[in-house]
């Protein structure tokens, strides 16, 4: 594709009109693709499987593969339950999944998730992972946690750039109507009324973890909608408020309005949100974003991390399916330094930290005889690009200031946040997080059209979005890297929340523990976290630790 026909295919072609009449096309001088080793993970679809020789196996009791939120979490618990001998299996040179984080001599900043809702009283191992991090000054009288204030988002914290100018928040109060502004206050209440919901047993209609929701026939008949039906249902036809709504959608889910799950679109509103008539959890965050929870969980593992492992097959020992107390053997491969190398490991117990998708290709018999849920969890596409500035650009003095997260109206993207916002440098250099999450109805296209994007191109991309609210951005930049994830996030469409093989994925199969945020059919940290914490808390009672 030429310049304009990259920008109609992924910022729509009022942007490449735009685009096109910039006065200068130049992209930094320094930059690359980052991340994700899409070669080695492809290597399993074509049966790859080496063997180690004979000296190369070690016996322990556990072994995680994956370092994500979600393995990393598992091996914590497992710690906290004195299992000590595991070893836990990463792909890539560093941990942390979609929330690891990168750095720089100004700055740390995120490659993926980059903030955290303040957890409420009742999910206590999330509080307890936070009081650990010396992130809580204690509890109210009512059990909350009390954050610390430099943990909090600082303001200013949102602003939106709409018809040429930024504007506080990110409601698109400018231009909209008395009838758009009483659309949003009719739906402010129905969320409202969703937060007080409770069924026969108590339970809330959306909370985190997912697991503690109700699954009462009401609450999941909303998994048989699109958010945008349900908006519809309700007689709500303002553009400004299908823009909100579509914006959640695209920033937790990368699906928009017309492809997400009504259920998992109330969740976004409701889930954060303690009690009725109260505001939503407020952030927590760090200039890395969530990278530093990975360190944190990280850290507590010791030495017991092997990173740039790909782990090639796993193998229950059984005599028979039904026989769940046999080893089973690990296999994994690397290649370091020119020389290749593997290694082998049996294990009582394995704890699968990766994406479902996986499982038939690693685990042998699993796609005979395992859960078929792989086939229904579809995981979207992003952009990520992180842009170096010599100092940070210009607002005139009319227009709200420069924020934390900073939104575009009329943008497939989500915009950027900036690193340095938290750490109160308000001046000179800074790191723009810059997110573009690819919607394609088809998650494989979405895929094949961000690999086939070299450097340049996806430079390009997010060089020409931004330059609409901040035309000197090309001569600011002096180096922008770029992430391609590939897989993702789990999209939350119609049907996932309330699937029984959804459920079933998160069974135990022959020694094989499951843990993976996809599981809870929604892409956060809390549910890496929490799916993490009940695979160690499986295997631990699986081996006498826990009575």
């Amino acid at each position: 594709m030429n310049r304009r026909e990259l920008l109609t295919a992924f910022l729509g072609m009022p942007f490449a009109s735009l685009g096109c009449h910039s006065k200068s096309r130049s992209l930094p001088v320094q930059g690359e693709i980052v991340g994700a080793s899409v070669t080695a993970a492809h290597r399993l679809r074509t049966g790859f499987r080496p063997r180690p020789s004979s000296d190369a196996w070690r016996d322990v009791d556990v072994v995680i593969v994956g370092g994500g939120p979600s393995g990393l979490a598992a091996g914590r618990r497992l710690r906290q339950l004195k299992v000590d001998d595991f070893v836990l299996l990463e792909l890539e040179p560093e941990l942390g999944g979609t929330s690891r984080g990168g750095s720089s001599a100004l700055v740390s900043y995120p490659w993926g998730a980059h903030y955290l809702p303040v957890p409420m009283k009742s999910n206590r191992d999330l509080i307890d992972l936070l009081d650990e991090m010396l992130v809580l000054e204690g509890t109210t009288v009512t059990g909350d946690p009390i954050v610390a204030e430099q943990f909090l988002c600082r303001a200013p914290q949102e602003r939106l750039f709409i018809n040429g100018k930024w504007h506080e928040g990110l409601v698109p109060e400018d231009g909209a109507s008395p009838a758009d502004l009483a659309e949003f206050a009719a739906f402010e209440r129905e969320v409202d009324q969703w937060v007080a919901w409770r069924d026969g047993k108590g339970r809330r209609a959306f909370t985190l973890p997912v697991a503690e929701c109700s699954r009462d026939a009401e609450v999941m008949s909303l998994d048989k909608l699109t958010m945008s039906e349900w908006l519809t249902e309700h007689g709500w036809t303002s553009k400004q408020l299908r823009w909100f709504v579509d914006y959640a959608c695209r920033d937790d889910y990368g699906l928009t309005v017309d492809q997400t799950s009504a259920w998992a679109g109330l969740f976004y509103f409701a889930a954060r949100v303690a009690e009725s008539g109260s505001e939503s959890q407020p952030f927590i965050t760090w200039p890395e974003g969530n990278a530093r929870l990975v360190q944190h969980l990280a850290e507590t593992l010791d030495d017991r991390t092997l990173n740039g492992w790909l782990v090639t097959e796993v193998t229950p020992l059984a005599a028979t399916a039904d026989e769940v107390d046999g080893r089973l053997e690990i296999v994994a491969y690397r290649e370091q330094g020119g020389a290749s190398e593997v290694r082998g490991w049996r294990a009582k117990k394995v704890i699968l930290a990766t994406h479902p998708f996986l499982n038939p290709h690693l685990l042998t018999g699993y796609r005979e005889g395992g859960s078929q849920a792989w086939q229904e969890l579809q995981f979207g596409s992003w952009l990520v690009a992180n842009l170096h500035l010599a100092n940070r650009p210009q607002t005139p003095r009319d227009q709200f200031p420069l924020s934390w997260d900073n939104v575009f109206y009329d943008s497939p993207s989500l915009g950027y946040v900036a690193a340095t916002h938290q750490r109160g440098l308000d001046y000179g250099p800074t790191v723009l997080t810059y997110y573009y999450p690819l919607c394609d109805d088809d998650p494989r296209v979405a895929r094949e059209r961000l690999l086939g994007l070299d450097w340049a191109a996806c430079a390009e991309i997010a060089l020409s979005d931004i330059e609409r609210a901040h035309p000197q951005i090309r001569s600011l930049t002096t180096r922008l890297d770029v992430m391609r994830w590939g897989h993702a996030m789990v999209r939350p469409r119609p049907g996932l929340q309330s699937s029984e093989q959804r459920l079933q994925a998160q069974v135990p199969w022959r020694g094989v523990h499951f843990a993976h945020s996809s599981l809870s059919g929604v892409p956060l940290f809390e549910e890496a976290f929490a799916n993490g914490q009940r695979a160690a808390y499986e295997v631990g009672r699986a081996l006498g630790r826990i009575v």
